[in-house]
């Protein structure tokens, strides 16, 4: 038997694999140069709400204005997070630090000036009636908040009824609603009909461990969310594209 080199092989073939990088050095490569930002960016991925705060006291100092500090430093960090996130190379528990820590950022610049930041739009967040899980729409709240959304948490296990009052109350861009009970998750589907005849055709966002694709497509404003992380995408994708459910099924469902 001839005995093989299988390295020699690959790099022949010019396939060798090249050394993983790590989380760190990853999140490296996508920092801003900017030597103002870049630690409060680096602050947001490491989940580190005191080094966050601290870049943003020299950030001030130095002259930059607070509101724009959060497009500026903070949502720039945490588009760093996200990215990874979507590439698999970080998990939602790294998310979620940043998370924390960009929210920390935000109340911190809003303590420095008077003026008061224009939110992206509202979403309403909700569990289903009948359903005490909210994990996951707290990090669905969390994510939707560090991403620049005026979020009204209405909490867990929530009546049919008083989820409707509240889009007609807060007249919010999107919907979100998760369970984690296949005997909840009806829910949605009465809340989505009583909307239909308010004549509401607000998309209504569906997720959680009970919930798939195909259910939520049985109802007319229903786009499923695999991930918690979706729901600030589809937010940014209705700012910029509409609220056309089709489309937005169109992007977000798997085909």
């Amino acid at each position: 038997m001839i005995d093989i080199d299988p390295s020699d092989i690959l790099v022949r073939y010019n396939v060798k694999m090249e050394k993983e990088m790590t989380p760190e050095e990853a999140a490296e490569d996508l920092y801003p140069k900017d030597s103002t930002v870049y630690p409060i960016a680096k602050a947001i991925f490491e989940g580190e709400e005191d080094d966050v705060v601290e870049g943003l006291e020299k950030a001030i100092d130095s002259g930059k204005d607070p509101i724009s500090l959060i497009d500026e430093a903070l949502m720039v960090g945490m588009r760093v997070v996200t990215k990874l996130y979507d590439e698999g190379v970080i998990f939602l528990p790294n998310v979620m630090m940043s998370a924390d820590a960009m929210l920390a950022g935000i109340e911190y610049c809003k303590s420095q000036t008077s003026e008061v930041p224009e939110p992206k739009g509202k979403v309403v967040c909700h569990v289903a009636e009948g359903d005490v899980h909210d994990i996951g729409k707290n990090i669905v709240a969390a994510l939707l908040r560090a991403a620049g959304y005026d979020v009204v948490d209405l909490g867990r296990d929530v009546p049919v009824d008083e989820v409707v009052a509240a889009v007609e109350k807060e007249n919010p861009l999107m919907l979100t609603g998760t369970a984690l009970m296949t005997t909840t998750m009806y829910a949605f589907k009465e809340i989505n009909d009583k909307l239909m005849e308010k004549g509401y055709r607000i998309p209504f966002a569906c997720g959680g461990g009970a919930v798939n694709q195909d259910f939520v497509s049985q109802y007319d404003l229903g786009v499923y969310g695999e991930e918690a992380a979706d729901a600030p995408k589809m937010a940014d994708f209705i700012k910029e594209h509409g609220d056309n459910i089709v489309k937005l099924r169109e992007q977000f469902h798997r085909h």
